[in-house]
């Protein structure tokens, strides 16, 4: 039997299924007798205090592994304290005589409700962490947290309704060989997580649990997003080399990591990075990479109650050039909407988000922040080689506002008698209209950077969060590399870089194209640095314009993915 899914994190494996279940039933309303609600909110409290020390154990097990990754503690922590929620629970229990485990069900029932009523599949999914705390805190409750997380003492093959982080978190990972759900994004922590153990995952299986058995052999391929139940030997076979070969193939181009990113005729390709903060394993990749090609500030901002400081910033934004030396670090201001929401503030509900107030729209509109990130920049560019991108630009008119608005700060800066050093300014180049003028763009900044991913989403008109236009959204349509190429070729007449910071920046497949059509420069993140300097060392600059010309004369992505993934280099 052959099961699909989405595909949450790469790999392959062969194993046996191991089912997790919930091992508590929901909790019948209550009536506590006169007098007991004094007890129920002690065990309450008790019950909080404990859920907070696991979260915190949990992360400082994830921080050795990816200290990124285990911020997302940090944001569970932040549900079980809760304002709201903790003034409700008491107040059923006190008030109402509700028993505390019905209280918890109840309340933590209703914000998961909410959440998957917003249409935002992104806040949606966050459903899952409140789902994830109210059973850790039933757990607790019942005296069982001590077995919320199974033993797995051999390899084997999680199959579950919905994976929670911190399970995922407390699994022997060892013995994890890949990951099934029936519910959960690819965007999901849960699947962050598994990502960051290089476990493979598929998420979204539609009844999974109905179709698996405890102990039945499965086949996965998290990169096709199929799982093939009780496979024959020559499946077994075939599944079991795929995973050896993507083990191998990692192996191997780990030793391109600290080589020089150039082609195999000797054209200097610079490698960027791109980084949510300054957590030490991102900066590590200081010593293999070129430059900080996109630092997503909007990360500052996420997972927590208030906005970062301009001091805060200020640190942040000083280490990380520190680190990098005189090597450029691309600062793109604050990112959010759309897919990205903030904790700290309230924004209003839009029909289309992608289409609405965000990135540097939102900070137009709110002066105050775009100003505190502003100063923090512009402080910290003495110490290294700060450069400023602002995402989300449409026109002229959004440059030369954003622009002014940054003289505006020099200027404060300036009557404060405060130092900083002149910055370059430069552009996301993700909205067809200000891709199709480039050519004046490139003559108002110092710079550009192609973002891959909105690109194709606004070129192709297909939401790339929502899975059933899934097959719109195509990186390799030929309008796509069309229009990169009038984008590179606009900034090299004007003697400006321009570099690439999507997906197809570390995209294999597409790097012989994107180099042929004149790119040198691709950021990306630290895992896919190793495999993108196998990739440039593998072309010629001859070659690669070959096959770039090729591809510009293909009619669909179909056509140019078949053709690259074919051609001989």
């Amino acid at each position: 039997m052959k099961l699909t899914g989405k595909g949450a994190a790469p790999g392959a494996a062969v194993g046996s299924i191991f089912i997790i279940e919930e091992k508590f039933n929901i909790p019948e309303k209550k009536i506590l007798l006169y007098g007991g609600e004094l007890a129920h909110l002690e065990k309450y409290s008790y019950v909080k205090k404990e859920a907070v020390k696991k979260l915190k154990n949990l992360k400082s097990s994830m921080e050795k592994i990816d200290p990124v990754k285990a911020r997302i503690f940090d944001a569970h922590i932040e549900i079980v304290d809760d304002i709201i929620i903790n003034e409700e629970i008491p107040a059923y229990i006190s008030r109402d005589c509700w028993t505390g485990d019905y209280a918890i069900y109840h309340v933590y029932e209703s914000a998961i409700e909410t959440l998957r009523k917003t249409g935002d599949s992104l806040i949606a999914e966050r459903a899952g962490d409140f789902d994830d705390i109210r059973a850790m805190l039933l757990r607790i409750w019942r005296g069982m947290e001590s077995d919320s997380i199974p033993v797995i003492d051999s390899p084997c093959i999680i199959a579950v309704k919905e994976l929670k982080p911190s399970d995922a978190a407390g699994f022997n990972k060892s013995n994890v060989l890949a990951i099934l759900t029936e519910k959960g994004g690819v965007t999901s922590h849960a699947a962050i997580i598994a990502k960051s153990y290089g476990i493979p995952a598929v998420f979204g299986i539609e009844n999974l649990l109905q179709n698996v058995k405890h102990g039945q052999n499965a086949a996965v391929d998290a990169d096709e997003g199929v799982v093939i139940l009780d496979p024959p030997y020559n499946v077994v076979t075939e599944y079991n080399n795929k995973s050896e070969i993507f083990r191998f193939d990692r192996e191997r181009a780990e030793s391109f990591k600290y080589l020089d990113g150039r082609t195999s005729c000797g054209v200097k390709i610079d490698i960027g990075l791109n980084i949510a903060g300054a957590d030490e394993k991102d900066l590590a990749a200081a010593a293999y990479t070129d430059s900080v090609g996109v630092f997503r500030t909007e990360f500052l901002y996420m997972d927590r109650l208030t906005l970062p400081s301009e001091d805060e910033q200020f640190g942040v934004y000083r280490e990380v050039l520190e680190r990098f030396c005189r090597r450029p670090v691309i600062i793109r201001t604050l990112d959010i909407g759309g897919d990205k929401t903030i904790n700290s503030m309230t924004l209003p509900d839009e029909d289309n988000p992608f289409l609405g107030n965000r990135a540097l729209r939102f900070c137009l509109s709110n002066p105050g922040i775009f100003r505190t990130q502003i100063r923090a920049c512009l402080r910290a560019s003495i110490y290294g080689n700060l450069w400023i991108m602002l995402p989300m630009v449409a026109s002229l008119d959004d440059i030369r506002k954003a622009k002014e608005f940054i003289a505006s700060v020099r200027s404060e800066l300036d009557m404060e008698n405060i130092s900083y050093n002149e910055v370059k300014t430069g552009i996301m180049i993700e909205i067809p209209s200000i891709a199709l003028i480039a050519g004046l763009a490139a003559k108002e900044v110092d710079f550009a950077s192609i973002g891959s991913n909105d690109l194709c989403q606004y070129l192709c008109a297909a939401d790339r969060m929502n899975i059933a236009v899934e097959s719109y959204y195509q990186s390799y349509h030929p309008a796509m590399f069309t229009l990169i190429k009038s984008v590179i070729d606009a900034f090299n007449k004007e003697g400006k870089p321009v570099s690439f910071c999507g997906e197809l920046g570390s995209d294999p497949l597409a790097i012989p194209v994107l180099i042929g059509l004149g790119a040198r420069k691709l950021s990306m993140g630290s895992a896919s640095v190793a495999v993108v300097k196998r990739a440039v060392a593998s072309i010629t600059i001859e070659k690669a314009e070959e096959i770039a010309a090729k591809a510009l004369e293909m009619g669909t992505a179909g056509e140019i993915e078949k053709y690259l993934s074919n051609v001989d280099i």
